[in-house]
């Protein structure tokens, strides 16, 4: 279904899924998808989030209800999808929330048929009720992320400026061209964008030049600076845009989210 899109940016938006992944824990990827997210709908878009995470982050960064069915319950087949859906503080950001229960579709999954396919089938429910869906995974390559990449259009791929962070990322592009050849043809690596950065730092610095020498355009030119007004806002239960949208960090996640938008 294709639908006119609200004033700004883009003229014409197809729904997308955008899925945020990187096996390496703790380098701003729940963060990158709450506050993109938030931004994104701020700007007129109707954005899903989808919490596909057992530790359930992104539910509580932007205050859903983890205790109401949400990510296992919906791709178990207890509930409908829409029944699985909350509506957040923020205008147009609703989140399929997710909490410790979706551990056991680590266990459940590993025997059936088509099991990365699951989150897909549930998703195409809904899929064109909103301009995007934006995933959060676990940081691994498991089941859950395998199953996060099968039904997205596109990867983003936060990279935290660290040397560590190069070596998980040679990983991850191997997990994404099995995925492209055998689960999800269509999909597509929309960008890398650096979190945590410190200028004052060599080898960020380092990291950067190396990653854009590589990846050219594929890497957004905003960078998610390290601000601790970012890491305060999750425990308010609020995105960085309510929390202080004056701070260096909401600036840049609305920058980012004005480039996810033109790359989509």
């Amino acid at each position: 279904m294709t639908r006119v899109a609200h004033s700004g940016i883009l003229g014409f938006l197809m729904s997308v899924t955008i899925v945020f992944a990187n096996q390496k824990g703790g380098v701003g990827k729940t963060t990158s998808v709450a506050n993109t997210g938030a931004y994104m709908a701020v700007a007129g878009r109707s954005v899903l989030l989808v919490d596909f995470d057992p530790q359930g982050n992104l539910s509580s960064s932007v205050g859903a209800d983890k205790n109401r069915p949400g990510a296992y319950e919906m791709i178990s087949g207890s509930i409908e999808t829409r029944d699985a859906v909350q509506s957040t503080r923020v205008p147009n950001l609703s989140i399929i929330p997710s909490s410790v229960n979706l551990t056991g579709a680590n266990v459940e999954l590993v025997d059936q048929k088509d099991r990365a396919l699951y989150l897909k089938r549930t998703l195409e429910v809904v899929k064109d009720e909103y301009d995007l869906i934006l995933i959060d995974c676990p940081p691994s390559l498991g089941i859950l992320t395998l199953n996060g990449l099968a039904a997205a259009d596109q990867v983003l791929i936060p990279l935290q400026c660290e040397y560590f962070a190069l070596e998980g990322l040679t990983q991850l592009l191997e997990s994404i061209q099995r995925v492209q050849k055998t689960l999800n043809t269509r999909l597509e690596i929309i960008g890398i964008v650096f979190t945590m950065y410190d200028s004052r730092i060599r080898l960020a610095q380092d990291v950067v030049q190396e990653v854009v020498g590589y990846f050219g355009k594929k890497v957004f030119q905003t960078v998610i600076p390290r601000n601790v007004r970012l890491s305060e806002a999750p425990s308010f239960g609020i995105p960085i845009n309510l929390y202080d949208p004056d701070c260096t960090g909401a600036r840049s996640y609305k920058l980012l989210a004005e480039e996810v938008l033109a790359r989509v």
